[in-house]
């Protein structure tokens, strides 16, 4: 089982080495927005040993480079929140990979607000996903911008992992 803070996101896996992994994201800001996380939960990217920084930062490259040619990307933005004071809503380090294309925003530094608000807040996204479910079962109206379902992005994995084997020179 793969963790991801205290949640399971086996499902969400579209990449994964002997220390690290690639999912993707339950909320993402933009269509390929994803992370990569250390298959440890640590708090602090200073608390990784050598060898999986290493891992760490070798999988961003790599998923980076997927997502840019996948998503058909002009630019990317890589961004770790490291602890709580910067903006880290799980504590598992976790660095976002967000496709950039020309005029996705009108304000390019747009995207820095939305990761630090409640449209990046991952925690706060996986308790709103258990909400919601509850709330449908009692026929309670849903939030206006809810998680993305286990099908979309268990769909969505697999079609990243389907484009790594076919392009191991990525």
């Amino acid at each position: 089982m793969v963790k991801f803070g205290s949640f399971n996101v086996s499902g969400q896996v579209f990449y994964q080495t002997r220390l690290s992994y690639g999912l993707v994201n339950l909320k993402p800001l933009v269509p390929g927005h994803v992370l990569v996380c250390p298959l440890r939960v640590v708090q602090r990217v200073s608390s990784l040993s050598s060898e999986e920084a290493q891992d760490f930062y070798m999988t961003v490259q790599k998923v980076s480079k997927v997502i840019e040619q996948y998503y058909k990307a002009d630019s990317m933005n890589i961004a770790i929140q490291d602890g709580p004071l910067a903006g880290q809503s799980v504590p598992h380090v976790h660095c976002h990979i967000i496709p950039r294309r020309l005029k996705d925003f009108d304000d390019v530094d747009e995207i820095y607000r939305l990761l630090d608000g409640k449209e990046g807040d991952l925690e706060y996204a996986f308790k709103t996903i258990k909400e919601h479910r509850s709330k449908m079962r009692l026929g309670v109206d849903a939030d206006e911008r809810t998680p993305r379902s286990t099908p979309d992005m268990e769909l969505e994995a697999q079609h990243l992992a389907n484009f790594i084997s076919q392009n191991p020179d990525l």
